[in-house]
């Protein structure tokens, strides 16, 4: 299938990605602001961002049930209009401690009720199995769009402006979200699901993925892609800051995380289509291994921080599509928003950790690095997990053993 001949959904789905996920990569470049602002340490943002996206994570099994039982539509209106609050909040915030509540809480749930798990669950139900994981990229690579648009607009408002202002801007998009969400109709499945897939409770879904030991292999695989994705989007400018680089330059180069990231995500899609997923995704962690060691080994330059973003780009979020595909491929797609939501938290417990612990190992030691080397062995760890994972659809085999 051509991703011109997508549903009308599929679209409308990427363009809330774009806004969403957008402002959630552009966190980092405010922390040295709003640190300066209340005159605290790095680990008084770094935790805010890891509150965040904890909550984010232990949200998104909830809205994920809320989605499969009532739609997407009204989930991510709900989100849009909590995102939008918590931004302006923060923006008038007096007191450090209110942006757990507005940093923290309400943004945090606005992000779960508007991002992956919410859209890709009313994508799988309109897409082919055949086509879902090129289709789980495509709607990824949104996101990464957002970031690289974004976060040079937020370096220009902060810029030009103040860290208040970017802020509000950032607020007054979130009403897009819900303007895109109000032509989203109900999705319905685009092929006939097998009986049992539609006489199974949530219950039954819930019980069979936690009986499952690949289910949890991929929760591990995830909460490694968390630790990552939230360490180097939160600490990245500032740890370029320390090498005396220009602030445009860790701009750029989560810029260039951003634009890559676009390929890489509708890559590994396509990959995780042609191939089998679990060794596709090991080899995107090997790739990861590599890319990261080669960055803290190398003098840091602004070319080597742009060759690095680049790089990690590529496989930034191309765990997105080849994990929900895993998932779907497995369990099948009446529960997804489900499962992957707690799939999904597991994500949010490793970016919680990778925001927060890079803020505290930084105050504690003064330096980056043994947090750098962390993310080398994770990486590395998460390369092998993925391997022994049994990706054949658990209905199949249900189906073949009552036969027997």
């Amino acid at each position: 299938m051509s991703i011109f001949r997508f549903p009308p959904l599929v679209w409308l789905g990427i363009g809330i990605l774009i806004i969403s996920l957008g402002i959630r990569q552009s966190f980092g470049i405010f922390m040295m602001p709003i640190s300066d602002h209340f005159q605290t340490g790095r680990e008084f943002f770094s935790f805010a961002i890891a509150l965040q996206n904890l909550l984010f994570g232990i949200f998104q099994p909830f809205v994920g049930m809320a989605s499969d039982k009532w739609g997407s539509k009204r989930i991510i209106m709900i989100g849009a209009a909590s995102y939008a609050l918590g931004l302006v909040l923060t923006s008038v915030a007096t007191e450090p401690s209110m942006l757990y509540l507005s940093l923290g809480a309400l943004v945090g749930f606005g992000l779960s009720a508007t991002s992956y798990v919410i859209i890709l669950g009313a994508v799988a139900k309109v897409v082919p199995a055949e086509h879902a994981a090129k289709a789980f990229g495509l709607t990824t690579a949104a996101g990464s769009f957002g970031m690289f648009a974004v976060i040079p607009g937020a370096q220009t408002l902060l810029h030009d402006f103040n860290w208040q202002f970017a802020l509000q801007v950032f607020a007054m998009l979130c009403t897009l979200i819900i303007t895109f969400a109000l032509f989203m109709k109900t999705a319905k499945p685009s092929e006939k699901q097998t009986e049992e897939e539609n006489t199974q409770t949530l219950t039954e879904a819930l019980k069979e993925a936690f009986a499952n030991k690949s289910y949890w292999l991929i929760h591990a695989g995830f909460f490694v892609c968390g630790f990552h994705v939230m360490f180097i989007a939160t600490h990245l400018p500032s740890y370029l800051a320390d090498k005396d680089l220009p602030a445009s330059s860790a701009a750029m180069a989560l810029a260039y995380v951003g634009i890559f990231n676009i390929f890489g995500s509708y890559f590994w899609g396509v990959m995780g289509d042609k191939y089998s997923k679990r060794h596709v995704m090991s080899a995107l962690y090997f790739v990861r291994t590599i890319v990261i060691g080669a960055f803290v080994t190398l003098p840091v330059t602004e070319h080597t921080a742009a060759i690095f973003g680049g790089a990690i780009g590529f496989c930034w979020l191309g765990t997105v599509p080849l994990t929900s595909g895993l998932v779907r491929q497995i369990f099948g797609a009446r529960y997804l928003s489900t499962l992957y939501g707690l799939v999904f938290f597991t994500h949010q417990v490793g970016s919680f950790l990778g925001a927060w612990a890079g803020g505290r190992i930084y105050d504690y030691y003064g330096s980056y690095e043994p947090i750098w080397w962390s993310t080398v062995v994770l990486a590395f760890c998460a390369a092998l997990i993925h391997l022994p994972i049994n990706d054949k659809p658990i209905q199949r085999l249900k189906l073949q053993s009552a036969y027997k």
